[in-house]
């Protein structure tokens, strides 16, 4: 997609908004033209050339009317603007974050956080100035038109020698804005290595004082911020250099007013009322040179921040970014009813004529999750997994382990689209799930990552990330995850603050919060990977023993060398370099696999596959 359709497809996702602003702003741009005829005939009026029937009062009075009238119209203006450009701003932001959301984990922005950031905030800003100072030029036109006719009636040979100096010294500035784009680039660049060092280190607090790195990262940032303020004051230097050329041109036509009117007053055939009609007007058409300028500015930094949106795609169309959705405002409640018996249709379509099921469908409760030929490997080292075949039947209990590297990791995080499989058919009941990464919710699945995800807030606030629970429910949530007693002698309970990433939690407490977390939420399928790692051997018993207790029927799949766990299972799943080794239960494995004795007799320690 090129910027000029990007461009395009903004101004039509509320067309009908837009050209209201487009009308409003048309009409404040266009209301300059009945004072500048009020004022030249005032003048005229003074001066007895052409006196005005009712008096100068009634010209005084219709100025202030006229003027009450264009306050009136900007405020409807900037109620049309700020509608037009809010809502557009929202939809980019909404698509973007969809599709990030959407991406594999491992995919999902190309860059640092401090960079998306940057996309989310400062890019998309740029799309939207773009747009709405396209309002402005436009409707200057409309004012133009009719202010050079009006001119033109009263003296062309002025008219011409005014404008034609100054659209060739605007357009000569114009030319210089090609420039803009290398320095906006530069300035964006930097801007997002200043904000992603921030989040680094914010992110690196404790490993910074560890290695006793502090000065040195706080050079590496100064010299970071260095060079943002240079790019910045170039870029900002040549904006605004290009912007007093524009501005400036105004003084300069109107000394040529002066000089040439003043020739012409001689003669007669030029009065007070029309000098001031020309020096009224050229304000506002050379208005029109500057916007246009502007506009050409705005519009080319809109093709960098275009450029650098389309790369947080990670190759996705960038129709995404323009994709007609629903922001948040207006009405939609109208529309579920009849929605809701259209998607039950479809659904029921899909499912007959054994379709890959939809994101959104509601699938049947589990009685088998199977995978077959599932391979996904790094990009950078080309390891992974390959050609992997798993069935998990209902209310089965299966354990994933291998030696470090093994690839037990990966393959749980292909198997939900954390990651994209690049091969390999998963079947929920029999049926395709087409998009892993949107199945795999509650109440399908829940997840709990090898290393826990916590967030800057409370204890009870971390567990149910906005999920409606009963104290019921979350207490026993807390009890199958052995945290009810770490509770208890918190000072605050759940109501304590854990601080940035739990850094007030234990390693085995942050563990823990997480698997509550999962637990919390009613699901056919429960993931673990490597819960137990941080947890001493009779909490890991008192964690399965309440899981088995609370949870029934329901299937596991769990990543774990423990023996705690490897004794409970169905099936355990041994994997070598990215392959199954071996599967079967733990006595026929430690007859039959020396891999597993080893892992059995504790000789291989875990970290993540």
């Amino acid at each position: 997609m090129k910027t000029s359709t990007f461009f395009w497809r903004l101004l039509g996702y509320r067309p009908g908004l837009y050209l209201l602003n487009l009308l409003a702003w048309t009409l404040i741009h266009m209301a300059p033209l009945v004072p500048g005829l009020l004022t030249k005939a005032f003048f005229d009026h003074l001066e007895g050339t052409h006196p005005f029937p009712y008096g100068a009062t009634a010209i005084a009075a219709l100025l202030v009317a006229a003027a009450l009238a264009r306050i009136a119209l900007i405020y409807c203006g900037f109620l049309t603007d700020v509608a037009f450009r809010f809502r557009l701003a929202a939809l980019l932001r909404r698509n973007l974050l969809a599709h990030v959301l959407r991406a594999p984990g491992a995919r999902a922005i190309p860059g640092s956080p401090g960079e998306a950031i940057s996309n989310f905030r400062d890019d998309v800003e740029q799309a939207e100035e773009a747009t709405s100072w396209s309002v402005d030029t436009l409707g200057l036109v409309g004012f133009v038109v009719a202010a050079s006719w009006i001119l033109l009636s009263i003296d062309a040979q002025l008219t011409v020698i005014v404008f034609v100096p100054l659209i060739l010294v605007v357009t000569a500035a114009q030319i210089a804005t090609a420039r803009i784009r290398k320095y906006r680039e530069a300035s964006r660049e930097s801007t997002a290595q200043v904000t992603g060092a921030i989040s680094e280190m914010f992110g690196s607090v404790l490993a910074i004082q560890v290695a006793g790195a502090e000065q040195r990262i706080v050079d590496r940032f100064a010299r970071l911020g260095e060079s943002r303020r240079q790019s910045m004051i170039r870029d900002k230097l040549l904006t605004e250099t290009l912007s007093s050329v524009f501005n400036n041109s105004v003084n300069l036509g109107t000394g040529i007013i002066l000089l040439l009117a003043g020739f012409k007053m001689r003669g007669g055939s030029f009065t007070i009322g029309d000098f001031s009609l020309f020096v009224y007007y050229l304000t506002f058409v050379t208005q029109l040179i500057s916007n246009v300028g502007n506009f050409m500015t705005y519009y080319k930094q809109m093709g960098v921040s275009f450029d650098r949106l389309k790369e947080m795609l990670r190759g996705a169309s960038p129709t995404l970014l323009v994709k007609k959705a629903y922001i948040g405002l207006g009405k939609k409640e109208g529309r579920r009813t009849a929605d809701g018996e259209r998607v039950r249709e479809e659904r029921a379509a899909r499912r007959h004529e054994g379709e890959p099921l939809a994101p959104s469908i509601q699938a049947e409760p589990l009685r088998e999750l199977d995978a077959s030929g599932l391979t996904y490997r790094y990009p950078d080292t080309g390891r992974g997994i390959e050609e992997i075949d798993l069935t998990l039947p209902r209310g089965s209990f299966t354990v994933v382990t291998g030696m470090v590297g093994s690839g037990k990791t990966t393959l749980l995080r292909t198997l939900l689209g954390l990651l994209p499989a690049e091969r390999g058919t998963i079947r929920w009941n029999g049926e395709p799930v087409a998009e892993p990464a949107d199945f795999f919710v509650p109440p399908q699945s829940a997840y709990t990552a090898q290393i826990p995800r916590l967030y800057s807030a409370t204890l009870r606030d971390n567990i149910l990330l906005g999920a409606l629970s009963t104290p019921d429910e979350l207490a026993r949530a807390l009890h199958t995850a052995v945290l009810e007693e770490d509770v208890a002698r918190l000072r605050d309970g759940l109501e304590t603050m854990v601080g940035p990433r739990g850094v007030k939690l234990s390693g085995g407490q942050a563990q823990r919060t997480a698997a509550a977390r999962m637990l919390a939420r009613d699901a056919q399928l429960y993931v673990f990977d490597d819960l137990s790692s941080a947890l001493d051997v009779e909490t890991e018993r008192k964690l399965w023993e309440r899981l088995f207790e609370a949870k029934g029927n329901t299937t596991c799949l769990v990543v774990s060398h423990r023996k705690a766990a490897l004794a409970r299972a169905d099936r355990i799943v041994l994997l070598r370099e990215g392959r199954i080794e071996a599967q079967g239960t733990a006595s026929e494995l430690l007859a039959a696999s020396e891999s597993f004795h080893k892992l059995w007799q504790g000789e291989s320690p875990e970290e993540e596959g």
